[in-house]
């Protein structure tokens, strides 16, 4: 009986949890950002406050700009310059076309068929960026010279005879007209098209095209229903590459056009750099941003993907 009414010995004291190891680096990844965010406030946030600021100022150079909130310049120069924007988007959009029936080919070929020439096709398209994007453009300048055999082949194929009555050349004249200046985008931008379409079709497992097989599609129906969809992303991103600097563009239409043949660039920098109206020519760069914000948001809500390269 003793032992049945001894107390029970005292619970040994519960051991504290333990607390949950401090997370070391959690602020790394910041860390890792800063030199970046830092870079594009300077470089881009920055010069973007101030352009907009001179867009709302009134004055001159000799008496000084003043922000007045003259928002009117917007439409002043919409209103006045608005021939070198459609020209800009129906020649930056002819270039990104005539680069997409270019570089799907070849960027098929590359991943597909090139086997151990891909390296050798990957550095010849590449190689236009070893030289200057000015002396690239000025080499256009031979290569379409009146008389030239460029020239003289298009002739002799009739093909002058198509562009004069589109309004591209003039009689056999090709250098200073718009299809020079389209010649000129598509042969600058062309990498840009090849390269993220040669990247989405490498990611295509080789298997499905072997499966396609299987089911008895042809070779059509093949790139229709499977690789044709699958290197969307590589499309939409290398139109995008094209087309956005291509709108932009000034340096075609400046050394291989002519006055009828002036892009939006164009108008922008005669306003920067000879008339010095910078309000005007901040303005005309802000809604050529725009525009191509709101095209851009269109397109790629349009073409169903946002998985790009």
């Amino acid at each position: 009986m003793s032992t049945l009414t001894e107390a029970p010995p005292p619970l040994a004291p519960e051991a504290p949890e333990p607390k949950p190891p401090k997370r070391r680096g959690r602020w790394t990844p910041y860390w890792l950002l800063l030199p970046g965010i830092l870079w594009l406030l300077v470089f881009f946030a920055l010069p973007m406050i101030y352009q907009a600021s001179t867009s709302v100022q009134t004055g001159s150079l000799e008496e000084g700009y003043k922000v007045t909130w003259h928002f009117a310049t917007y439409w002043d120069a919409l209103s006045a310059y608005w021939p070198q924007f459609v020209r800009s988007v129906l020649y930056a959009g002819t270039a990104t076309i005539l680069c997409l029936l270019l570089g799907y080919p070849l960027a098929y070929l590359i991943a597909f068929r090139a086997g151990r020439w891909r390296n050798l096709i990957m550095i010849l398209v590449i190689a236009p960026f070893f030289t200057s994007f000015l002396i690239r453009t000025l080499a256009w300048k031979t290569i379409l010279a009146d008389g030239g055999p460029l020239v003289g082949a298009l002739d002799t194929l009739h093909v002058l005879d198509v562009t004069n009555w589109l309004g591209w050349t003039a009689g056999d004249r090709v250098l200073a007209t718009p299809l020079a200046v389209v010649c000129g985008l598509t042969y600058n931008f062309l990498p840009f098209m090849i390269l993220p379409l040669y990247t989405s079709l490498e990611r295509i497992d080789g298997r499905l095209h072997e499966a396609a097989g299987d089911l008895y599609a042809r070779p059509l129906t093949t790139f229709r229903k499977v690789t044709f969809p699958l290197s969307m992303p590589g499309v939409v991103s290398g139109t995008l590459l094209t087309f956005i600097p291509a709108t932009g563009d000034y340096v075609n239409a400046d050394l291989l056009g002519s006055t009828d043949t002036r892009m939006v660039g164009n108008v922008i920098q005669t306003q920067f750099l000879r008339v010095l109206d910078y309000p005007t020519a901040a303005a005309l760069s802000f809604i050529l941003m725009a525009a191509i914000l709101l095209m851009v948001t269109l397109y790629i809500r349009r073409s169903g993907t946002e998985d790009l390269v």
